[in-house]
């Protein structure tokens, strides 16, 4: 191996190391590619000049019409999370379905769905979840390990379900990384993949991904009772057509603002981000209605701040990471790679799956989309039949159990601040292991069907 490619290697090696080690991401991105670019130049491997591009890059992402939909999306979520939506949601799906065995972790499960379908953010989402059905459900005599695996499962699908903020950001690598592939391969009108592509391709595995939690639930019901017991309901609960006309009322305002926002996108009327800003009035709309908004508008502007400028200086981070590791010629060796490995195209994309499924446990989904998508994207597109659409939505699905698998899940660790004392570290780990082997049996449907992430977007905007 040269020289500059086993610098390149090694670099990719400090960065890992650091984070398992609990630096701040940003900063080890940024730190580590400098100490390299230095030492390349040393070693007369780059020019340091190559670092020349570098403020054309950050003012290309931050310019970047796309990811504009981020603190919008954002926005949205948050204000969402104060406007006290998920506690009715929640508590009226209880008394809906907790009368039968097993109906309240399904509750949780649908209400999950629906909060991660208007919130698009996970930390949202598990913190709002942690704090009212976690106690509820233990109150009940559910199995802790349980409880604790639903809670966190269900809230995660914030990053598979649209307007997830890993679709945009990952519509937004593959776009160029798919147009270079073409441009390789001698293709000077080259197609584009868009953030509405991987929306579209997001929503049937993302309900059949809810499906298998739900099948596991009821399986849990039937097979160990004692896990999930059903709720006696409380004598003064409205019931029957009082219960359903609650219900609708309850899920109208964040149906329609789902609808609002995915319909607007999928139909082709708004852009992403055009819809993320129909979206966050939508949600001001919503919290005034409910009085909640001039109290929630200062914690949601801040909240709002702090989350954008940790993606933006994560995003920035990693693009100087990319130069650096594209200087030391670390893109060509990725390409020889996968392009030299055993079973083509197929072989090419496991080892990139399996090498994403291991990282998440030292790096969530924003490092590795920011960090390894770019490296291995355009090689992946430039090989044969490669469906751009499929690969964004097999990523999405693989990233999101980074969020999930221990140690370093971000979604356990929102779950442990806001969990009740009688629920350990150990309940935790023990109880998101069956929900991540489920994922990893969605990841292998995928893998075999892909038409159920390219039909719906290939229907709606034509083959590619």
């Amino acid at each position: 191996m040269p020289i500059a490619e086993l610098l390149a290697v090694l670099m990719v090696v400090a960065v890992c190391g650091l984070l398992f080690f609990g630096y701040p991401v940003a900063l080890t991105l940024g730190g580590v590619s400098l100490a390299f670019a230095v030492l390349g130049h040393m070693a007369g491997l780059m020019s340091f000049s190559f670092l020349g591009a570098l403020p054309q890059r950050i003012y290309g992402v931050m310019t970047n019409p796309v990811l504009l939909a981020i603190p919008l999306f954002i926005f949205m979520g948050v204000m969402l999370e104060r406007s006290r939506i998920a506690e009715e949601l929640l508590e009226t799906m209880g008394r809906l379905f907790g009368s039968l065995r097993g109906g309240l972790g399904i509750s949780v499960a649908i209400v999950g769905t629906l909060l991660a379908a208007a919130k698009g953010v996970v930390g949202a989402t598990t913190v709002t979840m942690g704090l009212i059905v976690l106690p509820t459900m233990l109150r009940h005599g559910y199995d802790k390990r349980l409880a604790a695996g639903t809670v966190a499962a269900t809230a995660t699908l914030a990053q598979i379900f649209p307007p997830a903020t890993v679709l945009v950001l990952l519509g937004d690598q593959l776009s160029t990384a798919y147009q270079a592939a073409q441009l390789q391969q001698g293709n000077f009108a080259p197609s584009s993949v868009t953030v509405s592509d991987l929306f579209a391709g997001a929503l049937i595995p993302g309900f059949a991904l809810v499906a298998l939690y739900i099948l596991y639930l009821i399986a849990m019901a039937v097979f160990v009772p004692a896990s999930s017991p059903a709720i006696p309901p409380a004598p003064d609960a409205p019931k029957g057509a009082a219960l359903a006309g609650k219900l609708i009322l309850i899920m109208a305002a964040p149906l329609l603002l789902i609808l609002a926002v995915l319909g607007s996108i999928l139909g082709g009327i708004a852009t992403p981000t055009e819809a993320a800003s129909v979206g966050a009035v939508g949600a001001v709309l919503l919290a005034t209605f409910k009085g909640t908004f001039k109290d929630a508008l200062r914690p949601v502007v801040q909240r709002t701040t702090q989350v954008t400028s940790m993606i933006f200086l994560i995003l920035i981070g990693a693009t100087m990471f990319s130069l650096v590791f594209r200087g030391l010629g670390g893109d060509d060796m990725v390409h020889r790679a996968l392009a030299n490995l055993p079973g083509g195209a197929a072989g090419a994309i496991l080892v990139v799956m399996v090498g994403m499924f291991f990282l998440g446990f030292v790096m969530d989904a924003f490092e590795i989309i920011f960090v390894v998508v770019p490296i291995v994207a355009v090689p992946l597109l430039a090989l044969h039949k490669v469906d751009p659409i499929w690969l964004g939505i097999m990523m999405a699905m693989n990233l999101q159990t980074s969020y999930m698998h221990p140690p370093l899940g971000p979604t356990l660790f929102f779950l442990r601040g806001v969990a009740p004392p009688e629920i350990s570290t150990k309940d935790i780990y023990w109880g998101i292991i069956p929900f991540v082997l489920i994922q990893l049996v969605a990841l292998v449907v995928l893998w075999y069907v892909p038409g159920l992430a390219t039909a719906l977007p290939h229907a709606l905007y034509g083959g590619r």
